[in-house]
């Protein structure tokens, strides 16, 4: 019995990364949408308990992202031709979007968010427009890593 070529290996390998990232990043949207659900929000425990699973989440999935789809391409070890060339483009641009993320977590992954529901609603919604440009970026790139 032969054993796989390494580009195989490196290939499937690349596609199950990828899989776990979309993943991760499905349980965080649903957290957000379930957050972004309680609405009007209270200063209530359950609305806490949330955010806090929220945040958690959001910093997961963005770890996640960075081990599973940009590590390589930040450390100069991409070998594909096509996902250097996508990752060149809009890798810029996503990591601009994690610094809304961690500034987020910042303001709100504390114990006490009493202070901070009036506002919530504003900076859900200015996270979910950050997301979605990120998760577009994101598309990209694994659309060119699975096809290279």
């Amino acid at each position: 019995m032969s054993a796989s070529p390494p580009f195989i290996d490196r290939r499937a390998n690349s596609h199950g990364m990828i899989d776990e990232l979309i993943n991760v990043r499905a349980q965080m949207l649903s957290l957000y949408g379930e957050l972004a659900a309680q609405h009007p929000f209270e200063n209530d425990e359950s609305v806490s308990e949330l955010l806090e699973q929220f945040c958690q989440s959001l910093i997961d999935y963005t770890a996640d992202s960075h081990f599973r789809l940009y590590r390589f391409i930040d450390e100069r070890k991409e070998r594909r031709h096509a996902v250097i060339e996508i990752a060149d483009q809009v890798y810029p641009k996503i990591v601009s979007t994690t610094q809304t993320i961690l500034d987020f977590n910042d303001k709100y992954d504390i114990a006490e968010h009493q202070d901070l529901i009036a506002v919530l609603e504003s900076d859900l919604s200015k996270l979910g427009e950050n997301l979605a440009d990120r998760i577009e970026l994101e598309d990209e790139v694994i659309k060119v890593m699975r096809a290279n």
